[in-house]
């Protein structure tokens, strides 16, 4: 039976302007797919506000529904692997890209977009993390497996108040490292250091161009989230054998370096992808998340809000006014 349910539809009303409202559709009117879930809570990302504000490398074909985190209860499935009343995460894919997202109170998505909630995380602990979260987690383990550990000095992380930067400075300060947090807010240090960072640096320090092939060393490694001549700046302060993961750029998609730092001293730079992660993999970040990664006080890096609060949270991301997380508590109705 086909159901009623509100979300968050966004609309262009005229060439090149678009409109957020929240309106009601039908099941009937969702993409095809294997599983039909009730959403509980979703996030916000970046990429949502991109798709809201009618960015086509995002989002080709309007109206649209955002979100590319879900976290909710299995309602109906076609497919042998999953069940009714199974809880679930759906981050990535092309979950609120141009499949309708999780703003939304029911998405239908293919099966193999799916994982099971691990036992020690909530739904809504799951989306206080979401894509972001996800992402922090596996660069953090990127650093790890390359054999950064605390014990070798500071790991750096760029972008440090939005959603990848802040979970992540709060699950590498859980496994021990000691982290240098950078950021152009200084308001936002109280902030960071109840994160667990030991350090925050003004963005100044590592924004400049410089002509120079290598820096001082400074960094055991590094999480960027921003891209650009920060990220160079970070490559070519990292110590020998050192690790740079980057998983943003919003700083600027060029890299505006030589191949000295990478050669002379066997800098290791990591591209992370959330999106195309393989499913196989996906399970054991989770749990991770859910474990050993997981911060000691989770909700102290989110605010929660309700949909009808999302279109202006979503102006706040693009402005760069968010420091955290967003948790979107879905009315079931």
């Amino acid at each position: 039976m086909e159901k009623d349910f509100d979300c968050l539809l966004i609309t262009e009303v005229e060439r090149g302007k678009y409109e957020t409202t929240l309106t009601t559709r039908n099941t009937s009117q969702l993409p095809q797919g294997d599983v039909l879930i009730r959403v509980h809570y979703s996030s916000l990302n970046f990429k949502d506000a991109l798709s809201a504000s009618g960015n086509r490398g995002v989002t080709r074909h309007y109206p649209h529904t955002p979100g590319v985190d879900a976290a909710g209860i299995i309602e109906r499935s076609n497919h042998p692997g999953w069940r009714s009343g199974e809880a679930v995460i759906v981050t990535g894919f092309d979950l609120g890209m141009n499949t309708s997202g999780g703003l939304s109170q029911y998405i239908r998505v293919p099966a193999q977009w799916l994982v099971r909630r691990p036992e020690n995380l909530t739904l809504a602990e799951s989306m206080m993390y979401g894509t972001a979260g996800f992402t922090a987690a596996l660069s953090v383990a990127a650093l790890q497996r390359n054999g950064v550990t605390p014990d070798k000095g500071p790991v750096v992380v760029t972008g440090s108040t939005g959603g990848v930067g802040s979970i992540a400075i709060a699950m590498l300060a859980k496994q021990g490292y000691p982290v240098v947090a950078v950021s152009g807010k200084t308001s936002a240090t109280p902030f960071l250091k109840r994160l667990g960072a030991t350090e925050v640096i003004p963005r100044s320090e590592l924004e400049e161009a410089s002509g120079k092939a290598l820096l001082k060393t400074r960094f055991a490694g590094a999480v960027d989230t921003v891209g650009g001549v920060m990220l160079a700046n970070v490559i070519k302060s990292t110590n020998y054998g050192g690790t740079v993961t980057c998983c943003g750029m919003v700083s600027g998609g060029d890299l505006p370096i030589t191949v000295f730092p990478f050669i002379l001293r066997g800098i290791q730079l990591v591209g992370i992808d959330s999106v195309e992660f393989p499913l196989a993999e996906r399970a054991a970040i989770w749990e991770r998340m859910a474990t050993d990664l997981k911060p000691a006080d989770l909700p102290s890096l989110c605010h929660e809000i309700g949909l009808e609060a999302v279109p202006d949270s979503l102006q706040k991301i693009l402005q760069g006014g968010m420091q955290g997380r967003a948790l979107v508590r879905i009315d079931q109705g």
